[in-house]
């Protein structure tokens, strides 16, 4: 067991006080105002709430830090060496569909490092929070990757594009690709609890394109302090904004990679 240092308490503090009222909102599923922020991407009443409610907790406990919040944007803060990334709401098409697979993601980003972050579920009361050199945990029970080494007998996680979002024919080759060598693919909806899956060892990669900072930043330090590998899913280390995501253990991370690049690679001409 490891006990949770003040930057921790502030974070779960403030995801404890927004998840019990994302509770009560989920209950009340039908009763939500929504309104489309685009094609297939929803933002209820919920959000919101939950994110002027995790703001002014953690405004209260570090008054000088900035933010990055997926609803009202960048907000600098007097310390420009820290910075809040929060999402309030990961999964939300789930959440208005009543389906439980939804969290809050916090991360503290410093100087352009990832040093702290939690995913909680508040529905079953998971909170997965992660220090820089401090070890990954799921309530008090310490987290690994899986020991994995075989692509057929991984299982991953992934987001689908939908609509006109995303490039489709380049997942569907990608897709098509990890479907021939491993046990399964998993579509869950919410990419912060994906990252904690893999930090879990539930699953053993998970990857995305298209994503955004708030969704994976507090799953970066996750998957890292349980052992696992994060990159972009070309390999490049721009891992907060790069804009997709490739993390996987320790094991399976550069066979993924190379299954995923391979499938979109051009056939040489001659």
């Amino acid at each position: 067991m490891s006990r949770r240092s003040a930057l921790i308490n502030v974070m779960a503090n403030a995801a404890d006080k927004a998840g019990r009222r994302l509770i009560r909102d989920f209950g009340e599923v039908e009763l939500l105002q929504v309104s489309m922020k685009g094609p297939g991407d929803f933002v209820s009443s919920a959000d919101y709430r939950a994110e002027k409610t995790l703001k002014a907790e953690l405004k209260k406990a570090r008054p000088d830090f900035g933010f990055l919040m997926e609803e009202s944007g960048a907000e600098e803060g007097a310390d420009s060496s820290h910075k809040w990334i929060v999402d309030p709401l990961d999964g939300t098409t789930n959440f208005l569909h009543g389906i439980p697979n939804w969290s809050i993601s916090i991360a503290l980003e410093k100087e352009g490092e990832i040093v702290a972050g939690i995913v909680y579920q508040p529905v079953g009361d998971q909170m997965f929070w992660a220090e820089k050199g401090e070890g990954a945990f799921c309530n008090n029970q310490r987290l690994r990757v899986s020991a994995r080494h075989e692509l057929k007998q991984s299982l991953f996680a992934t987001g689908i594009p939908w609509q006109e979002n995303g490039d489709h024919p380049v997942f569907l080759k990608q897709m098509a690709a990890v479907m021939q060598e491993s046990s399964g693919i998993r579509r869950m909806g919410s990419a912060a609890l994906d990252m904690a899956y893999v930090a879990a060892g539930k699953v053993e990669g998970y990857w995305e394109s298209g994503i955004n900072a708030w969704d994976i930043a507090a799953g970066i330090i996750l998957v890292k302090e349980a052992g696992g590998y994060v990159s972009e899913v070309g390999g490049g280390e721009n891992i907060i904004y790069g804009r997709s995501i490739l993390a996987a253990n320790d094991r399976i991370h550069g066979k993924l990679k190379r299954l995923l690049r391979n499938a979109v690679r051009e056939p040489k001409t001659t």
